[in-house]
């Protein structure tokens, strides 16, 4: 019965029901037909209303709507628009320049926000209009836009991590922790592809000309050096400050707590300049570290804290929502009908995750019941090449769903089947789920359901319009060269989720922070503790702790 279920759950998938009521009402008519047929026992279903209270109660899910709260008040605060008006303008004059903007932008906005939509959205708005007024190739800027937007989804705090580990059962700050190198070297690669293209077809992405270079000091000279200054002096500082006063040595919590003391400081020396009028840094300088400070504060108070172990993810998701309205009130824009706002998109998010993991819990609940686990545990582990015959297997099922379903789908659906196998092949789980992760990413960025497609789609200019800064006329953006431009950006996904397969590394450097235990140490401690009053001198007579146990029935 097994397969019979899954292709009818693919079936009623492809037929365009709802997957929540699609899982549920799939996993109740299969109980059903197994009772009747004899290969499903009823008592089973006394399971569920339990299954779906643990799924109520689960503490580590309540991260998702702390995280999908401060990305809207984040998005909604103008934090986007501050960050990449202002990187804009510090990369603009080279080559790409804004381009690699918006993948800084994104990878930053991801570590704060972890949500796909604010983050294509708001660079849609606000940089798409502004690289097609200064002649970039729309293939180019369509595609950097959305695959950035997509970092959300691999660098914490991310919600797909959240839900890969609570079906993985393991724990979301080793998810985070194994995922935060992957996620900065997939930045790289979009940085690394935009760099070849103006390397092969410099037209395709210009630098901004300089009247459109409007941070500059009253001489007409933008400094950039002054910042170089600045960030040199920090990192020296903090890196003194952790030597001489600190006893960490290295590992998460030593780059954590460096970076942040680094921040600290490069922001007193901005506030000290600005209030003393010492005029020691230029006006880009000054405008970068005010812009920046925010955002990475905030990613310091939540990534940080859990890194280095104060506070769970669900913990650290409510200090960052409590930190997000804070910004939001410090640069004013807090209002009540943006607080709102917010609150009613993360209800809606939250309610779906809900309902999809419930319909999940009543699916797999029969599908176990006509042991359907171990149907598929065989399948996969008895796949020709072992380990590395399964990863390429599933990479490429998964890739091949992605283009049907979305990544919470493939979450609740596929990873609970697959985990069970992987672990007895002796795979890493942390590792696994990273793996999927990255895969997963791509059902963003391909058709027919790219959802960062769809959300670039909607903000992107459909009709001919003319340019406010230029008044020249500016052609729409086609659909067509949304979809053509995040081709290339699929193809580094897929790289990506070769390079981690490759190089483990990348992720289970977790487990170096993590407690280790040293079980001859742990001997020694238990074989010199002593009861008193129990054996040894003073001890009750007769009694030998070492002694084998007996019994007496006389």
């Amino acid at each position: 019965m097994a397969p019979v279920m899954f292709a009818a759950l693919v079936l009623f998938l492809l037929l365009g029901y709802p997957v929540a009521f699609a899982l549920a009402a799939n996993g109740l008519f299969f109980a059903l037909v197994g009772i009747e047929l004899g290969m499903f026992q009823e008592n089973f279903l006394q399971a569920l209303p339990e299954r779906i209270y643990g799924t109520m109660n689960n503490d580590v899910l309540l991260a998702i709507p702390f995280f999908t709260f401060m990305g809207l008040v984040l998005e909604r605060s103008g934090m986007a628009e501050d960050l990449l008006d202002t990187i804009g303008q510090l990369f603009g004059p080279i080559r790409g320049g804004l381009a690699y903007a918006v993948v800084f932008v994104g990878a930053l906005l991801a570590a704060t926000t972890g949500v796909v939509a604010a983050s294509v959205i708001s660079m849609g708005l606000i940089s798409l209009p502004i690289m097609l007024r200064y002649g970039y190739d729309r293939r180019l800027a369509t595609g950097v836009i959305a695959a950035s937007g997509t970092l959300a989804q691999i660098i914490p705090p991310s919600l797909v991590l959240i839900v890969l580990a609570d079906q993985l059962g393991r724990s979301v700050g080793d998810m985070y922790e194994g995922a935060f190198i992957p996620g900065l070297v997939l930045s790289a690669l979009y940085a690394g592809y935009v760099f070849l293209t103006t390397i092969i077809n410099p037209a395709r992405a210009p630098g901004l000309p300089p009247e459109a270079q409007t941070l500059r000091d009253a001489d007409g000279v933008t400094r950039r050096r002054s910042l170089l200054v600045v960030t040199i002096l920090a990192f020296a500082i903090a890196i003194a400050y952790m030597k001489y006063f600190t006893k960490v040595g290295g590992g998460a919590d030593f780059v954590i707590l460096t970076m942040s003391i680094a921040v600290a400081v490069s922001f007193v020396i901005a506030l000290i300049n600005k209030f003393l009028k010492l005029n020691l840094l230029s006006r880009m300088t000054e405008q970068v570290i005010f812009v920046m400070v925010p955002p990475l504060a905030l990613i310091f108070l939540v990534l940080g804290t859990i890194f280095i172990g104060v506070a769970t993810p669900t913990e650290g998701g409510a200090m960052g929502a409590a930190g997000a309205i804070l910004l939001a009130y410090g640069k004013k824009r807090m209002t009540f009908d943006l607080l709102r706002q917010a609150t009613e998109s993360t209800a809606k998010l939250s309610a779906f995750v809900l309902f999809i993991l419930v319909g999940a819990r009543v699916f797999s609940l029969t599908f176990y019941g006509v042991n359907g686990h171990v149907w598929v545990e065989h399948l996969l582990v008895g796949l020709p090449g072992g380990a590395t015959g399964f990863l390429i297997v599933v990479n490429v099922m998964v890739f091949l769903l992605a283009f049907f379903l979305d990544f919470f789908e493939l979450a609740f659906i596929i990873v609970p089947l697959l985990g069970p196998a992987a672990e007895k092949l002796g795979i890493d789980l942390i590792w696994f789920g990273i793996i999927l992760g990255v895969n997963m990413q791509t059902s963003f960025m391909h058709p027919p359901f790219g959802f960062a497609l769809f959300f670039l789609r909607s903000v992107a200019p459909k009709n001919p319009y003319r340019d406010k800064v230029t008044g020249k006329m500016m052609e729409p953006v086609t659909t067509g060269q949304i979809y053509w431009g995040a081709v290339p950006f699929v193809v580094i996904q897929c790289i990506m989720v070769a390079l981690v397969v490759l190089f483990p590394q990348m992720v289970m450097h977790y487990k170096s922070s993590g407690v280790q235990l040293d079980q001859q140490q742990i001997n020694k401690q238990l074989d010199s503790i002593s009861i008193p009053g129990l054996g040894g001198s003073g001890g009750l007579p007769g009694l030998d702790l070492n002694a084998p146990p007996t019994l007496n029935l006389q």
